[in-house]
């Protein structure tokens, strides 16, 4: 007699200081990307404060842009950032397959745009999965991976 619980899949939700960590990585490489790209816009000639506030405010719209990109598009392609593959995380949508486009999207946009009230948030309504509220509105989670080719239809959730 086999055990009720052999016919479940079971996936581990990641810890939130891993997905923190994840985002670190991910937000000094990125950043500094956009340090070189916009000194080499700008050049580095001394401002005087005024403007320096000037140039920070014409800078954060395109740094917020190379964000968005950098996660929709490796999120999207390959499940995982550079801090999310050194962590052994990945994205999947709620049965542990390849989110779709538009769910990867909308848990960027949150990330770059809203992350201070998309994580309070999460922590407030969703912490039963770990979402942050822009991973529950694209139906998207965040997993520790330890078994990648092990997919069914019958999942149980784990925290790790």
């Amino acid at each position: 007699m086999s055990e009720p619980d052999s016919e479940f899949s079971e996936i581990v939700i990641a810890k939130w200081s891993d997905r923190f960590f994840a985002w670190l990585i991910d937000f000094c490489i990125i950043s500094a990307v956009s340090i070189i790209m916009v000194s080499s816009v700008f050049g580095t000639i001394d401002y005087e404060l005024s403007e320096k506030w000037i140039l920070a405010e014409t800078t954060f719209i395109p740094t917020s842009i190379i964000f968005f990109g950098y996660w929709t598009i490796l999120e999207y392609k390959k499940g995982q950032t550079i801090g999310k593959k050194i962590l052994n995380l990945k994205i999947t949508d709620m049965r542990g397959k390849p989110p779709d486009w538009k769910g990867v999207m909308i848990s960027s946009f949150g990330k770059t745009f809203l992350l201070p009230l998309d994580v309070v948030l999460g922590w407030i309504f969703t912490n039963e999965n770990r979402q942050r509220i822009f991973n529950k509105i694209g139906d998207t989670l965040i997993i520790k991976i330890k078994n990648p080719e092990e997919n069914n239809d019958n999942i149980r959730y784990k925290k790790d």
